[in-house]
């Protein structure tokens, strides 16, 4: 796998999630379209969720997702700010340390970005940190 490809790395989160979710006892559906808001859906005692997923690499310790997504065409790159009420969870899967994170959108939906500390910061603080641990289930 071409380490430097943006659409490999999404690939691999999703494969990756997939895996995750399915050991964590949810059936894991696909959605036919690639335009869809989310990448899964997953049903477990009754109840569907949608969940989007995003793959990132550590930098200085914690993973960070923008409320937003990218494409680019004839025109340029665009931008467009995710709809919170068409996702129910998302995952976060670290390339660096292998391991799914997952959080509710509405959760963080008044910020437009979202960090999880995997690792301790240099300066040891621990207040009003999104400790990446913490979230190793499904909301």
């Amino acid at each position: 796998m071409k380490k430097h490809h943006i659409k490999n790395k999404g690939d691999l989160g999703v494969l990756k999630a997939q895996a995750d979710l399915c050991s964590k006892g949810f059936l894991v559906c696909l959605p036919l379209s690639e335009h869809s808001p989310f990448d899964l859906v997953i049903y477990q005692n009754g109840k569907f969720k949608r969940v989007q997923v995003k793959a990132r690499s550590l930098n200085r310790g914690s993973l960070s997702v923008r409320f937003e997504h990218s494409y680019s065409d004839s025109k340029g790159v665009h931008t467009t700010k995710v709809d919170i009420d068409s996702v129910d969870v998302y995952c976060i899967y670290c390339i660096d340390n292998d391991e799914c994170y997952y959080f509710n959108a509405k959760e963080f939906s008044k910020n437009s970005t979202v960090s999880l500390r995997v690792d301790t910061p240099k300066n040891s603080q621990g207040q009003n940190i999104n400790w990446a641990k913490d979230y190793r289930e499904v909301p």
